[in-house]
């Protein structure tokens, strides 16, 4: 007999608001790929959340269809997953309006990410900067989801929607599903190239710090050679070495390997061995997927197919949970 039990639900999403960097690839994507075997995934392209700093938009269109052929290119399979733009499903937004109504001025003023641009920034900082994780709440609340793909840092964005659940089940009765973090096995934090102490970003200044999807093999090679690693001279897997560890971390997540297997494989061998095979093992990973990914954006008429079926799926499961919303809030029903 089939087991019945409905697969968990998966949302997570991924900013159009530049390139996509190999730290969102092996962070997040590859990871994706086989969650969509065992879970029901609701994977977006978040553009929503892409103009709360400004976007010229013509690259805003193009990234965003960038982005969802590389989803694609990466193995994730439109017929297994709910894979959608954002903006195309409006339920986002009338959600996070409803949720913004239930959130405290103080609770989204303590978030890192408001508080560090704010220093920088003061008062000229976009409101849209400091409402957005009521709008990722809406996210990830509409679909009745059961598990967020969350690195550290944003687990404080996690919290929120989970805060918000909790308030609105207490005030209006039981409504959303309580989400829990969720770290995939193979999804390691890929760190900066030249500040191994600091997120991989690709909004870092330095174009030497960051590896992009689309990158080409001499571009890979020259970034990787550059990497900051340390004086040490040998080949160790430890926080001391910080560049070490973070070119040991791309190499196992690429393979599948331990990395304390990888740094048995290099004894007696220096840094330029380990950045030759690093070099080697992204640019092998990465081949398919932008030969994939450009042919996908060369089709329009069939990158347009999925995300409109796509965004027809979630609308039919977010609009359940909001018209649940806005009955209990008490509106009209449309």
């Amino acid at each position: 007999m089939e087991n019945s039990e409905a697969k968990k639900v998966i949302f997570s999403g991924i900013q159009p608001s530049g390139n996509i960097t190999l730290g969102n690839y092996l962070g997040a994507i590859k990871s994706w790929v086989k969650l969509q075997e065992d879970y029901d995934c609701y994977f977006c392209v978040v553009d929503l959340h892409a103009i709360t700093v400004p976007q010229k938009p013509k690259d805003l269109r193009s990234k965003t269809l960038e982005l969802l052929s590389i989803y694609l290119a990466a193995g994730i399979d439109p017929e297994k997953n709910t894979l959608f733009i954002q903006s195309h499903v409006p339920a986002h937004a009338e959600c996070g309006w409803l949720l913004t109504c239930n959130s405290y001025v103080g609770e989204l003023s303590r978030m890192t990410q408001y508080k560090d641009k704010s220093k920088k920034f003061g008062d000229s900082i976009g409101a849209g900067l400091f409402m957005y994780p009521v709008l990722m709440a809406a996210d990830i609340l509409l679909y009745q989801t059961d598990l967020v793909p969350v690195g550290k840092d944003q687990t404080q964005h996690l919290e929120l929607a989970r805060d918000l659940a909790n308030r609105f089940n207490n005030a209006y009765s039981e409504t959303f599903k309580i989400p829990t973090g969720y770290i995939p096995k193979e999804g390691a934090k890929i760190m900066s190239l030249q500040e191994p102490t600091k997120k991989m970003s690709k909004s870092d200044e330095n174009v030497n710090s960051f590896i992009l999807v689309m990158d080409p093999p001499e571009v890979i090679r020259k970034k990787i050679s550059r990497a900051v690693t340390d004086s040490v001279g040998v080949i160790n897997y430890t926080e001391e070495q910080p560049g070490v560890k973070n070119l040991i971390d791309i190499l196992a997540t690429i393979k599948g390997e331990n990395p304390f297997d990888i740094v048995k494989n290099y004894e007696n061998l220096g840094y330029a061995e380990l950045k030759k095979d690093v070099a080697d093992a992204i640019i092998e990973e990465l081949a398919p997927i932008q030969a994939r990914a450009l042919e996908l954006q060369k089709d329009k008429k069939a990158l347009e197919e999925i995300y409109r079926n796509g965004a027809q799926k979630a609308s039919y499961v977010a609009n359940k949970t909001l018209r649940k919303v806005q009955k209990k809030i008490g509106f009209i029903p449309r």
